[in-house]
């Protein structure tokens, strides 16, 4: 008897343990799928769009580009065609922020190291940061230059893209010698360059935030 009872209190546990398993599936099965928001320049702080820009409401994406990688390469929006990329701006000379985000750029190039997931960073100092520069700032960090591109270039061209395309700096300018960007933003962009998210990128708080909103966007991808 006492072995039948036993034999009856192990089923009813694993009938319990099975049904809370199929409710939690239905459930998760039942929830909305979570998405980004596609980011337009009448979404966003005003401080950080330009005049031009603050009451567009749609169709903002990235601009056309062409820049210099440490390999001497040019690198251009065709490279980022069709895939996921986080993109910021640094300068190899800077003893502050940059440092950080440099860091946690690292992270994630790591953490996506299997993923069809890229990186993108302008330097915002190209008198400074030549090809040999970038060069040499790569090695010392870590850089994996199949998924990560430190770029230099034409300096009113970066300045713009942070102002005009990325809405990452909060300052006016016109990119001339005078002019300098100094920003910790972390841009998330999807596949068809459109800006799906910010993140601060000295934050250990939004960089996790950053990961989870990566398998998001992946996620819309594969539905």
């Amino acid at each position: 008897m006492r072995s039948f009872f036993g034999k009856y209190k192990l089923f009813a546990i694993v009938f319990f343990l099975l049904s809370c398993i199929i409710m939690y599936l239905f459930y998760e099965a039942l929830q909305p799928q979570k998405k980004l928001p596609i980011y337009q320049p009448s979404m966003v702080n005003p401080e950080l769009v330009d005049s031009t820009l603050q009451y567009k409401r749609k169709y903002h994406t990235i601009a056309d580009f062409s820049l210099i990688n440490p390999n001497g390469e040019a690198i251009t929006q065709a490279d980022y065609e069709g895939k996921i990329y986080v993109a910021d701006f640094f300068f190899t000379t800077c003893p502050t922020i940059c440092p950080v985000m440099t860091k946690n750029m690292a992270k994630i190039q790591l953490w996506t190291k299997d993923d069809d997931i890229f990186l993108l960073s302008h330097s915002v100092t190209p008198e400074i940061d030549s090809v040999a520069q970038l060069k040499k700032y790569a090695e010392e960090k870590g850089v994996d230059d199949t998924k990560w591109n430190l770029v230099t270039g034409d300096r009113k061209q970066i300045y713009e893209l942070a102002r005009k395309s990325y809405l990452a700096v909060k300052t006016d300018g016109d990119g001339g010698p005078y002019d300098m960007i100094h920003t910790e933003n972390f841009i998330l962009v999807d596949k068809q360059r459109r800006i799906r998210g910010f993140y601060d990128g000295t934050n250990a708080e939004d960089i996790e935030k950053l990961m989870k909103d990566l398998e998001i966007l992946k996620a819309s991808y594969q539905e």
